[in-house]
């Protein structure tokens, strides 16, 4: 599903429960310097993280303080944020002039103890080549380095390195609890562009063998997937960047089923293991 960016009015654009992705919760919030908000999404494990602007974030009696170094846009820097256990209120303030700040939840019954995630703690994967035209970096938030201290909920951030090519390939799913070969979870995308009257194009082919639906995603588009293969492209010029939660159903390593048709690129695509191994 292909949610067209608008004004959500600090609303959620994917809530609680959500016919389609109800694992996921995804929100965007827009604030001014001295506005305060409350964050609290019962069921659901959540990280605040801000696109840019700085924020302080309070936990009960904690302050996680001067989160977020980027200024201009998503390219401005390393990403920061802070995990909300669930059932946890957060209050959010905004400390500089101007803050856009990601939600991100997966519904989980655990409750973990909050924390910061600094620029220093993110953990970085670069694979692929200019030649496979699948050269991207993934910047993961809440990645390996957290297992065990999070219930099922995965963040990063993707970047189409160079300008143009292809994310998400090859083609894979992840919508059917069948271990050791695949995980259910759910996800949800926010895309932006530099510059960004760029765009692209999201495939969602459901079915093997069968036509899929195509969708044209701009700047500030959201996607939100529950079934089917779902690799995504950038026109030649352009950077591509999205924000990603995933959101397991039974545990929170993502394990995915490549198209067969396609799996033979595994081989072929420089550091693409790696770039797998990081999704637990």
């Amino acid at each position: 599903m292909h949610i067209a960016p608008h004004n959500n009015r600090n609303q959620p654009i994917i809530g609680a429960d959500h016919p389609l992705v109800p694992l996921c919760y995804f929100n965007i919030l827009h604030l001014k310097r001295g506005d305060t908000v409350t964050s609290h999404v019962p069921g659901y494990e959540t990280c605040i993280v801000p696109a840019t602007g700085t924020i302080d974030v309070t936990v009960g009696e904690e302050t996680f303080a001067t989160i977020g170094l980027r200024r201009e846009n998503v390219w401005d820097g390393e990403p920061e944020g802070v995990y909300i256990p669930t059932g946890t209120p957060a209050t959010i303030t905004c400390r500089s002039d101007r803050a856009e700040i990601f939600i991100a939840g997966a519904r989980c019954d655990e409750v973990h103890t909050p924390f910061a995630i600094r620029a220093a703690d993110i953990d970085p994967v670069q694979y692929g080549s200019d030649d496979t035209k699948t050269h991207r970096k993934i910047k993961h938030i809440l990645g390996t380095k957290y297992h065990g201290r999070v219930g099922r909920l995965l963040v990063s951030e993707l970047y189409t390195v160079g300008a143009g090519g292809w994310s998400g390939f090859p083609s894979h799913k992840h919508d059917t609890t069948r271990l050791p070969l695949e995980t259910r979870h759910d996800e949800v995308y926010n895309f932006r562009f530099n510059p960004p009257h760029g765009s692209g194009l999201q495939m969602l082919q459901r079915e093997d063998g069968q036509p899929g639906d195509a969708y044209h995603i701009v700047d500030g588009s959201t996607i939100a997937i529950d079934k089917g293969y779902h690799p995504c492209c950038v026109l030649p010029g352009y950077e591509m960047y999205y924000f990603t939660i995933l959101a397991g159903e039974t545990q929170r390593s993502l394990v995915q089923f490549f198209q067969p048709s396609h799996a033979d690129q595994i081989e072929k695509i420089p550091g693409i293991k790696d770039m797998i191994a990081k999704f637990k």
